[in-house]
């Protein structure tokens, strides 16, 4: 069925990451820097899915920038390189993971049991004594589809908090995760609103559109900004964004999960739609409509690329403001 789907052009290369393989905290790819001032350890992290290469290209350029942080300690990381060097032009979803998806596994019950295994969870485990350690968490990605840009907060009100002072994208997503399993962004204290420490994911636009690098790239300078680790000055004029207006927050309200391989949407959809009617048809799983929940009711994230039956191929939310 891959035939039915836009195919998006390739606009950005596709770095190579060898170089920075060695890391400098015996954890291969991962990269931390520490100042001699008091402050938060941050940490940027990219390729939780091998084929989204906006956030490798903006780490890679803070590595190449050398940039160290002013204040506290600033971790910068490669995820899931293993799927990003299968990447192939030809099959350019194929390398969102080798085994399983990286960013459904964080949980200390599916990360401490090891009768389970996967190329995945051996670097999920590999890269827990840094991320057990860190304040605040940016995750960069990219969607399937060509869509607007998404910060995605989980639905805790510190995450809306933080996304609102990040204000690049406009949009946020407030969602619980997915029914597969829990996301890196909601790991441990980042999902709990007891803890200090806080995590954000942003979907910078299509994986393969240049436009999706300038996202990554004003995302990671404000986020860093906001946690003090730098100052304006330390990153170059192009990494800085205009002002932009208040954030639009879509709290997501429940998962439209696919039950077979007979699912189809009734347009062309890639996000951010709203519809103004309660009931109205938006697609059909084996047959049966699927129909929205409630009146100005949103889909958050459409794709059937990678449906197969427990799939999240859209989500419903509504707007909070």
């Amino acid at each position: 069925m891959s035939s039915a789907f836009p195919e998006y052009p390739i606009e950005i290369a596709f770095p190579d990451l060898l170089p920075y393989s060695a890391g400098n905290t015996d954890i291969p790819y991962v990269h931390s820097f520490s100042s001699q001032g008091d402050g938060l350890h941050v940490m940027i992290n990219a390729l939780t899915h091998g084929n989204e290469v906006c956030g490798a290209i903006v780490v890679k350029a803070l590595l190449d920038l050398d940039l160290k942080p002013r204040r506290g300690k600033l971790t910068l990381s490669f995820a899931n390189v293993e799927g990003y060097q299968r990447f192939d032009p030809l099959r350019p979803d194929a390398s969102r993971f080798v085994d399983q998806d990286l960013n459904r596994v964080w949980t200390r019950e599916v990360l401490d049991d090891q009768t389970r295994d996967s190329s995945e969870l051996r670097r999920a485990r590999a890269m827990l004594p840094v991320i057990d350690t860190v304040d605040l968490l940016l995750d960069i990605h990219s969607m399937h589809e060509r869509s607007a840009p998404l910060i995605v907060s989980g639905p805790l009100p510190k995450g809306i908090a933080l996304a609102r002072q990040l204000n690049i994208p406009q949009h946020v997503i407030s969602d619980a995760g997915h029914p597969e399993g829990r996301r890196m962004r909601d790991y441990g204290a980042f999902g709990d609103n007891a803890s200090a420490r806080n995590a954000l994911l942003i979907e910078c636009g299509q994986h393969w559109e240049a436009a999706s690098v300038t996202v990554a790239k004003h995302s990671t300078a404000r986020f860093l900004l906001l946690a003090g680790v730098i100052e304006r000055s330390d990153l170059p004029d192009d990494w800085w964004p205009e002002p932009s207006t208040a954030s639009i927050v879509i709290q997501v309200t429940q998962p439209v999960v696919a039950s077979s391989m007979d699912f189809r949407f009734a347009g062309a959809y890639t996000g951010l739609e709203t519809f103004a009617e309660q009931g109205t048809v938006i697609g059909w799983d084996s047959g049966q409509p699927v129909t929205t929940p409630y009146p100005d009711c949103v889909l958050v994230m459409p794709s059937l690329r990678q449906l197969r039956p427990g799939v999240t191929v859209v989500r419903f939310g509504r707007i909070l403001d």
